[in-house]
């Protein structure tokens, strides 16, 4: 798995402030709960999780506030944080979150890597699997934060449906169990947090027209530095498709979208974010109280941005609202897909219930950065209310 180097002086304020953050155990009432599946964690572009080195100084959920993994399995929830490639398509992210999951090699697929010019296989996860029991009787509910949220999803798709095209390029005795689908029953909520279903408009924006260096080009560095950590991109000779930022672009996600199916068996939930105030003209502006400084001058561009897509695709003012990274009404759900607000008395499968927007840009779901942000009690209360279904 790649590594991303930390500055040493973030490790060491990380440290002495995840030190000092230790809270004591809250008391949890359980007896509501009809379920304890574990839940799995997944990060978006540029992140990490527990199979990382750099996650002990500083976790990426709970950020400077701590380690909201350890903090949510002191309440009784199994908690963890996969670790997938930082940079990487949906697809390679969701092969490899599948191999740690099983404890097994990383499959991308015979088809998939050939097109894409890469190897075939990757870490082996035999002797180290994130967790254990994992079938149709012992489900996951898994949560994918921002890109995470297009891996989780292609996940479920793959686990339910697994891949037609990998199914007729490789031989029945050489193909991963991931990509012959028949487990949408392994899977028993998925949840995506500030997640672009239908990509992001700072790709969108034109770049010369606005700042003379190219805005495309600093929203792809203000993305791969999202915790201010620089993040070497692919350099093995792969095709610019097999890429998030590829799959960030709007064209780019809403082909996605369709070959992603809603399974009737699985509860979904996603939770868009804003950090953003709506000015007098319609246009939104960045809340700098809520706002990390690296992501105001792209939150002010989205805010103000309309304009059509290479493919026709229509960016109205709908799409001006954001969290500084991703536009509010992308991060609802995926356009044509099955969908209601959130009820807590009529909460389904199949179909999205849209939780309220949290009201925090990008990184609030994580805990915050220089804008910091206790989200255990959030956590405490989505996870309760997934256990109560």
């Amino acid at each position: 798995m790649k590594k991303i180097k930390l500055l040493t002086i973030i490790i060491s304020v990380a440290v002495l402030l995840t030190a000092c953050s230790s809270q004591p155990t809250a008391k949890i009432d359980t007896n509501n709960w009809n379920t304890n599946y574990k839940f799995v964690f997944v990060h978006g572009l540029s992140g990490w999780g527990s199979y990382d080195s750099q996650y002990k100084f500083m976790p990426y959920w709970g950020m400077f506030g701590g380690d909201l993994m350890k903090y949510l399995n002191e309440q009784g929830y199994e908690c963890y944080a996969a670790s997938v490639a930082p940079t990487d398509s949906a697809w390679d992210r969701a092969c490899e979150l599948y191999a740690q999951l099983t404890g097994n090699i990383v499959d991308y697929g015979k088809e998939h890597s050939k097109r894409c010019n890469h190897e075939r296989f990757g870490e082996d996860f035999s002797e180290n699997p994130l967790i254990d029991e994992w079938d149709a009787e012992n489900k996951i509910n898994i949560l994918g934060h921002s890109f995470g949220g297009a891996t989780v999803r292609l996940f479920a798709e793959l686990m339910a449906n697994g891949s037609e095209a990998e199914r007729n390029a490789t031989d029945e005795d050489d193909i991963s169990d991931f990509f012959t689908g028949g487990k949408a029953d392994w899977i028993y909520s998925l949840t995506t947090l500030a997640a672009p279903h239908n990509g992001t408009s700072a790709y969108n924006i034109d770049a010369d027209a606005v700042e003379p260096e190219g805005f495309k080009d600093r929203v792809q560095t203000s993305l791969s530095k999202m915790i201010s950590i620089a993040s070497k991109e692919n350099d093995d000779g792969r095709i610019a498709d097999d890429s998030a930022s590829y799959d960030m672009y709007i064209d780019n996600a809403l082909e996605l979208n369709e070959n992603i199916e809603t399974l009737e068996n699985v509860y979904y939930f996603s939770i868009p974010c804003t950090a953003t105030i709506r000015a007098d003209d319609g246009t939104y502006y960045p809340d700098e109280s809520k706002m990390e400084v690296l992501y105001v001058k792209s939150s002010k561009l989205m805010g103000s941005y309309t304009g059509v897509t290479e493919n026709g695709f229509a960016v109205d003012e709908s799409w001006q609202e954001n969290d500084g990274l991703v536009n509010t009404i992308s991060a609802r759900a995926p356009f044509g897909a099955p969908q209601k607000e959130y009820d807590e008395n009529n909460v389904t499968t199949g179909e999205w219930n849209i939780m309220p927007t949290y009201n925090g840009d990008h990184m609030s779901l994580q805990g915050g950065m220089t804008k910091k942000n206790d989200v255990r009690e959030y956590y405490v209360n989505f996870l309760d209310m997934i256990n109560s279904l």
